[in-house]
C-alpha cells in the first residue's frame, strides 16, 4: 500500500496483463490520463514525469489561456466542451464544480482519490483499478457536503483513446435478434448509445469499441467500454474539435431521480474499459475477469431441458413426466419448468404476482413432477417473473399501489403486464417470501428469472434496479447453491452487473441456429460461453419458421451452456439417439469449452464462420456456413490460437463424413500439422451446404 502522501502529486503507473494506465496527479485537480493501452514496461519516476510532460497539449489560440486537458471526470473549467463528468445543481446554482484532491491512496493496482469542492459543497471518491486481466474498472461516488439538497443529473467517466482509433464498432438489435454488430468511422461529435428501457435492452451497445483501421478478431488495436448496469444507462464515443477522443459511460438518470440530502452519496455503476490487440484478445480479457471471480460457476455446466417450446402453457403432468423420463434417458441433468405453473396462469395475460401453485392444473402441487425429476437424477428448475404483475391478478386487486407508475393512470401495458414496484418494502417482502416458500418446498436449484417488458413511464428505475439485485442476493444467501439465469424477453438484460447476481444469461428467445450463430458470436464479445444459455430447438424454429438439421442445431449450441428446448416426445428413435450422442459430445468437451480461449474468424468470400475454443493441448472448432458461398470449392480455413511450436492431429468430430458430400482428402487419413501451419496456411474445407456446420477437433501429439 502506498501512503496517500506518496500517491499525491505524482505520476501513477498501473500495470497488468500487458496493459498500462498512467495517471497524472501532479496538479491539485482530478487525475488526468497520460496513457491507456499497451504496457511500455517498467518506468522510473523520472521517466514517468517526462512521459506526463510530453503528453501536455500545446496552447492553441482562441481556447483557454493554458493547455486544455481533462480528467477521467471532465470539468468545464479545464476548457472541456464535451460531455461533462458531473451534471446537477442546487436549485439551478452550484453546477460547475472544481474539485481539489485531498487524498490519493494506491493499493497495488487500485487508486482511490478523495476530492472536494467547497464552492458547490460536493465531495467525490474516484476508484480506478486495473484488474488481473488488464481491464480498467472505474467507479465514482458523489457526496453532498452542503446543508441543502443537491440534485444529481449525471455522473460520467471517460478514458481517452489515441488519434489512431478511427473506427467504431458496437452492437444493436431487437427481440429475437439481439447483439448485431454495426460499424463505421469515428466521427466528430458524439456517438451516443442511450438505453431508457429500464433494463439493459435488446438494442444495447453492450461493448462499444474504437479501433485502428480495419481492426478485426486478431488484428488491430482496440479500446472498449462497457457500462455495467441493468437499468437506464449511457455509453458513448466522443471526438471534439480540439482533437480529444474519449470513450465513456454512466447511468442515465430520470429527472429528479437522484436528489442527495445533506450527507448522502450517490454511487455510480462500474465502468469497464479494455485495451487489446484485436477483438478476440479483448473478449479474452472480459472472460478472464469473469472467470477469476470467487463466485464464478466452477462445476460442470449441466445439460438443461427447458420445456417451454415443448408445452407452452399446457401443463399436463403426464406429458411433463414423459419429457423428464426421455430427457434423463439421453443425458439431461437439469429439468426446468417454465411459465404457466402458478395461480390461474393458463395464458400470458394473467397470474403474474400470484406466486402460488395453481390448484386446478396441479391439484397435488408440483410434488409429483419434482419428485420424479429428482428420482431420475436431475435437478429441478422453475420459471419466475418477480418484477412484474398482471393487472387482473389477485395481488394487483389487493395492492394496486404496488404497480410502478408516474401518474394515477397505469402506464401502457406491454405483454399484458405492468411492473411491480420492488422498491416498495412491503412488495419486496411479499415477493421474497413467496419465492422463498416455493424454493424451499420443492427444493428448487435453479431459477429462470424473466423480465418481459420495458419500463414505460416508470419512476425510480435506479431504485427498482437495485431492489432487483437485492432480491436475487437475498435468495442466493438463503439458498446456497441456487443458480439464477437472467432472462429478459430473451437477451435484453445482458451486462456485467447482472452477472454479479446471476449465473447465466439467456442470449435470446430465438433459438434458430442461424440467428444464434450471430447472437452468440457477439454476446461472447463480453461474456464467456459457460454463462451464455444456448439450446437445441425443434427442427422447425418457432420464431423464424426455418428448418435445420440436428447437427447444425447441436453444433451451434455446443458453443454456449448447452441445453434442449424441444418436444422430445415428437422425436423418432433415430433422432433421439442422435441427440443423445450430441449431449455426450458436449459432456466430453465442456471442460474445454468453458475454460479455454475463444477464437473467431470468417472466410469473407465463402460465408463460413469459424468459432473455436483453444488450449495449448486441445482445441475444438466449429465451421458454419451462414450464407451461400460466392466461390466453390471453398478456400482454405486457418485455425488460430494454437501453439505454433506444437504438432496437432486434426479430425472431423461431426457430422458424419458421409453427410459432407465430397470432402477434401485430408479427412481420409490421419492428418498432422504444426500449429503455425494451421494458423497461417490452413486446410481446404468441404463444400458445406448453406446453414450447416462441421465440428473439428485439433489435438496436440507428441
Amino acid at each position: 500500500m502506498t501512503k496517500s502522501s506518496d500517491a499525491m502529486r505524482r505520476v501513477v503507473h498501473l500495470r497488468s496483463a500487458g496493459t498500462a494506465l498512467i495517471l497524472d496527479l501532479r496538479q491539485t485537480g482530478l487525475p488526468t490520463v497520460v496513457h491507456w493501452g499497451a504496457d511500455p514496461g517498467p518506468c522510473d519516476e523520472a521517466e514517468l514525469e517526462a512521459v506526463a510532460e510530453a503528453a501536455v497539449p500545446p496552447h492553441v489560440i482562441n481556447l483557454i489561456d493554458g493547455p486544455v486537458s481533462h480528467s477521467v471526470l471532465p470539468e468545464g473549467h479545464t476548457g472541456w466542451f464535451g460531455i461533462p463528468g458531473l451534471s446537477g445543481s442546487r436549485g439551478g446554482q452550484a453546477w460547475a464544480p472544481r474539485f481539489t484532491v485531498s487524498e490519493a491512496v494506491q493499493e497495488g493496482r487500485r487508486l482511490t482519490v478523495e476530492a472536494a469542492d467547497p464552492a458547490t459543497a460536493l465531495g467525490l471518491r474516484l476508484t480506478v483499478e486495473l484488474t488481473g486481466s488488464g481491464l480498467v474498472r472505474l467507479r465514482t461516488a458523489v457526496r453532498n457536503d452542503g446543508n441543502d439538497d443537491c440534485r444529481v443529473d449525471a455522473v460520467s467517466a471517460v478514458l481517452p483513446v489515441p488519434d489512431r482509433a478511427v473506427e467504431l464498432l458496437d452492437l444493436t438489435g431487437r427481440w429475437s435478434q439481439e447483439r448485431q454488430p454495426q460499424r463505421g468511422p469515428f466521427p466528430v461529435g458524439v456517438h451516443l448509445r442511450e438505453g431508457r428501457r429500464g433494463r439493459t435492452g435488446a438494442d444495447a451497445a453492450t461493448v462499444l469499441v474504437a479501433g485502428t483501421t480495419g481492426f478485426g478478431f486478431r488484428s488491430g488495436e482496440v479500446w472498449a467500454v462497457h457500462t455495467a448496469w441493468s437499468g437506464n444507462h449511457r455509453t458513448w464515443a466522443e471526438r471534439t474539435g480540439e482533437g480529444f477522443r474519449t470513450l465513456g459511460g454512466g447511468e442515465s438518470l430520470l429527472p429528479g431521480e437522484i436528489v442527495l440530502r445533506p450527507g448522502e452519496s450517490y454511487q455510480t455503476p462500474e465502468l469497464y474499459f479494455g485495451w487489446a490487440d484485436g477483438l478476440d484478445e479483448l473478449a479474452a480479457r472480459f472472460h478472464r475477469h469473469l472467470r477469476e471471480r470467487p463466485g464464478h460457476p466452477r462445476s460442470p455446466r449441466p445439460v438443461n431441458l427447458n420445456v417451454w417450446e415443448a408445452v407452452y402453457f399446457d401443463h399436463d403432468l403426464g406429458k411433463l413426466l414423459t419429457l423428464a423420463e426421455r430427457g434423463a434417458a439421453i443425458g439431461v441433468e437439469r429439468f426446468v419448468l417454465d411459465d404457466g405453473w402458478f395461480h390461474h396462469r393458463n395464458g400470458p395475460d394473467r397470474g403474474l404476482g400470484d406466486w402460488f401453485v395453481d390448484e386446478r392444473t396441479w391439484p397435488g402441487g408440483l410434488h409429483p413432477l419434482v419428485n420424479r425429476v429428482k428420482e431420475l437424477g436431475m435437478t429441478f428448475g422453475l420459471w419466475f417473473e418477480p418484477e412484474m404483475i398482471s393487472p387482473n391478478s389477485k395481488l394487483a386487486v389487493e395492492h394496486p399501489e404496488w404497480i410502478l407508475r408516474a401518474r394515477p393512470q397505469l402506464p401502457p401495458a406491454s405483454r399484458w403486464q405492468q411492473v411491480l414496484d420492488l422498491a416498495e418494502p412491503e412488495a419486496f417482502t411479499y415477493v421474497l417470501e413467496r419465492m422463498s416458500g416455493i424454493i424451499a418446498e420443492y427444493g428448487v436449484g435453479y431459477l429462470k428469472w424473466d423480465h418481459n417488458r420495458d419500463l414505460i413511464e416508470a419512476p425510480g428505475v435506479h431504485r427498482q434496479t437495485l431492489a432487483a439485485y437485492r432480491l436475487m442476493d437475498e435468495l442466493r444467501a438463503a439458498f446456497p447453491g441456487l443458480e439464477i439465469e437472467s432472462c429478459s424477453s430473451g437477451g435484453a438484460r445482458v451486462d456485467l452487473a447482472i452477472l454479479e447476481h446471476t449465473d447465466r444469461v439467456w442470449a435470446s428467445d430465438c433459438i434458430d441456429p442461424l440467428e444464434r450463430q450471430s447472437i452468440q458470436r457477439w454476446t461472447s464479445q463480453l461474456i464467456p460461453l459457460e454463462l451464455i444459455g444456448g439450446h437445441v430447438a425443434s427442427a422447425v424454429s418457432h420464431t423464424t419458421g426455418r428448418r435445420h438439421d440436428l447437427a447444425f442445431r447441436a453444433i451451434t449450441s455446443l458453443f454456449a451452456h448447452f441445453g434442449l428446448e424441444l418436444d422430445l416426445t415428437a422425436l423418432d428413435d433415430a433422432d433421439t439417439a442422435s441427440l443423445a450422442s450430441w449431449i455426450a459430445l458436449y459432456k466430453h468437451y465442456r471442460e474445454l469449452l468453458h475454460s479455454g480461449t475463444l477464437v473467431r474468424d470468417e472466410h469473407p468470400s465463402t460465408g463460413r464462420w469459424l468459432t473455436g475454443v483453444v488450449t495449448p493441448e486441445l482445441a475444438l472448432y466449429s465451421v458454419a456456413a451462414v450464407r451461400r458461398s460466392r466461390e466453390e470449392p471453398a478456400g482454405r480455413m486457418t485455425f488460430p490460437g494454437l501453439d505454433p511450436a506444437r504438432r496437432y492431429a486434426i479430425r472431423l468430430v461431426g457430422p458424419d463424413r458421409d453427410d459432407l458430400g465430397n470432402p477434401p482428402r485430408w479427412l481420409d487419413s490421419p492428418a498432422v500439422f504444426g500449429g503455425a501451419t494451421l494458423a497461417t496456411i490452413g486446410v481446404r474445407l468441404p463444400s458445406l451446404l448453406p446453414e450447416t456446420a462441421m465440428l473439428v477437433e485439433v489435438a496436440a501429439v507428441p
